[in-house]
């Protein structure tokens, strides 16, 4: 008889404590939630402060998702990714940002990402802990993101809009800044629907 993904973790977390073993639990890790659109049954560590967030917490909502690094010629995207997800957000937009060195320009640790994006740009929406995005080491939300969309991130600051029901509903380059006015008619679009 098969063992379920979700059976196997607890299992083995339950072994290594009675076992007294630290085991790593990784960056992400797969969520059983019937409910929830596939594309979000994962959870990732927060980078603040590294604590487990189920992205299931965001069904329902419209998402930009989108992969960003500290010393980018688009880094101060941050600001006007941090203005959108304070206006829509009470409409039921969130912005969701994951570091990424893929194209080497995140070399800091998760604590110094963090500092760097609050005392820099202020920016209080969701941020994950640093991850890969691409090939063959892509995270499995960006794996899945790639393959809905047929693109993956070219560049940093590469942007995914995920509608209400978890299905992708297209990718913007890194050149469409947060105030595009073709990513905003497609954001109050998505909004719109229930």
């Amino acid at each position: 008889m098969p063992i379920s993904p979700a059976f196997s973790k607890r299992f083995i977390a339950c072994a290594a404590m009675v076992a007294g073993v630290l085991v790593a639990i990784p960056a992400w890790a797969q969520t059983d939630d019937p409910g929830c659109p596939p594309i979000l049954r994962h959870t990732f560590a927060r980078l603040q402060d590294e604590k487990p967030q189920a992205l299931c917490q965001y069904k329902g909502k419209v998402l930009l998702v989108v992969n960003t690094a500290s010393f980018c010629g688009f880094t101060p995207q941050y600001k006007g990714l941090e203005a959108l997800d304070t206006k829509y957000r009470p409409r039921g937009l969130v912005v969701l940002g994951f570091p990424s060195n893929d194209f080497s320009q995140e070399s800091g640790s998760n604590k110094q990402i963090a500092d760097f994006c609050e005392s820099t740009f202020g920016v209080k929406f969701p941020m994950f802990v640093k991850t890969s995005v691409r090939g063959p080491d892509a995270n499995p939300l960006f794996a899945e993101l790639a393959k809905a969309s047929g693109t993956t991130p070219k560049w940093n600051f590469y942007k995914y809009l995920v509608g209400r029901d978890g299905k992708v509903i297209d990718a913007y380059s890194s050149m469409t800044s947060p105030d595009d006015k073709a990513l905003l008619r497609e954001i109050e679009k998505q909004l719109a629907q229930k």
